[in-house]
């Protein structure tokens, strides 16, 4: 009987052990697993992940990566695994490598690829001390989209000031007499009112010398109601009906249908979204320029900065197979392929690559990248506050001002939180 208990402890203890192991690593299959979590949402470029993916994991058998695309989930998904400790073994930082996952992030400075990281990205994903954050699978270059072939055919200039954008819009209703919206928004979901905020904020309260906010957004003292000017201008655009009827309940996924019907002016941001909609209609040819300038005499701006990473856990058991995946898709020909699936720019200079914007990124090739204003000059939890209040604006429940005064509100209670 105790020779029978004996074994049954030997079993059972032998069982934990292999749970143990299949915990930390192993799938099963006698292959390490590898969890990777991205912020990609957009399906091509799931496509374009997965494929690179596939192609590692047949070149090491014996890795296997689980890829988790969770899209709006995501942070929250992120916030619950830092407080536990418990990361995915490579992960996306999505424009926050440094100040919300710096501490989590194993540095990747001393991999070959470091040398050849974009110096547009130094300052998103690389510190002072040379720590290098997170391997970029492509950069933002974000501006605004617009369909080429139907302001060629109205004679409409693409605007570089936003007085010229605002005739833009003005004009394209006038000549489509009201078939064609002249900025569309995807507003049931209030980033897109975000995505608004945050990119016409730079060249408000950023680029311009005289009109430049950056010392009192930093140190706290920055004054609500020079942000006025947008929330103005948002519903001024609503007012004259140069927004499309249905604002606030469209849905991303119409987009590239109406765009492909001609039925669109422009969006905000949308980069990605020229190949979809010339698989739709390739006699629709979409165009992107960087950001009207506010104030005059001021210069154009791209708005980017990282769009797609992935960081490797500093307290994963299986740092030596994440760092193996960043050092196979860091290879030329690979980054080539990952930066054309997108449809953006690599994050490494050691390539070349061509996608359905390069005309326009190497026409505008001397317009400078500021980085995401939000990611700078704003508080952790300020995203969701720029979003809601263009969502309540619109419905008539805030005013311009109340908006500012509503930002001033969270900006300065983010901050205390600190």
């Amino acid at each position: 009987m105790k020779k029978l208990f004996k074994a049954f402890i030997l079993t059972a203890a032998m069982t934990a052990i292999a749970s143990g192991c299949s915990s930390q690593g192993s799938s099963g299959n006698g292959k390490t697993e590898l969890t990777l979590f991205s912020t990609v949402t957009n399906e091509s470029d799931q496509k374009t992940l997965t494929a690179v993916i596939k192609k590692f994991e047949d070149k090491n058998p014996d890795i296997d990566i689980k890829e988790n695309y969770p899209a709006d989930g995501y942070e929250g998904m992120l916030r619950v695994k830092m407080a536990a400790n418990d990361m995915p073994d490579l992960f996306d930082t999505h424009g926050w490598a440094k100040n919300r996952y710096g501490e989590y992030t194993e540095d990747l400075s001393s991999m070959a690829w470091a040398e050849s990281l974009d110096p547009a990205l130094n300052p998103i994903l690389k510190d002072d001390s040379g720590k290098v954050y997170a391997y970029p699978l492509n950069q933002a270059k974000d501006g605004i989209t617009y369909n080429a072939t139907l302001l060629e055919e109205y004679g409409i200039e693409p605007p570089s000031t936003f007085d010229e954008f605002m005739k833009a819009l003005e004009t394209i209703k006038k000549k489509s007499n009201g078939e064609v919206t002249p900025l569309w928004f995807a507003g049931s979901d209030k980033s897109a009112f975000g995505q608004f905020f945050d990119q016409f904020s730079t060249p408000l309260l950023v680029t311009d010398k005289e009109n430049n906010f950056e010392k009192e957004l930093l140190d706290g003292s920055f004054d609500w109601s020079n942000y006025t000017y947008l929330p103005e201008k948002l519903k001024e655009m609503f007012d004259k009906g140069l927004l499309n009827e249905d604002v606030l309940t469209a849905q991303n996924h119409q987009m590239t249908e109406l765009m492909a019907q001609n039925k669109i002016g422009f969006i905000i941001g949308g980069g990605m979204l020229g190949p979809s909609v010339e698989e739709l209609n390739p006699d629709v040819q979409l165009g992107v320029i960087p950001m009207p300038a506010i104030h005059e005499g001021d210069e154009q701006s791209w708005i980017g900065g990282e769009r797609h990473t992935l960081a490797v856990w500093k307290d994963s058991k299986k740092k030596e197979e994440a760092k193996k995946f960043i050092e196979f898709i860091s290879q030329p020909e690979i980054v080539k392929e990952i930066a054309e699936g997108t449809s953006l720019p690599p994050g490494l200079t050691n390539t070349e690559s061509k996608n359905y914007y390069s005309e326009y990124f190497e026409k505008y090739k001397d317009i400078k990248v500021q980085p995401y204003f939000d990611r700078v000059f704003l508080p952790s939890g300020m995203w969701d506050p720029m979003g809601a209040t263009g969502q309540e604006l619109l419905t008539g429940t805030m005013t311009p001002k109340q908006v500012s005064n509503k930002m001033s509100e969270e900006y300065d209670r983010l901050l205390n939180q600190k």
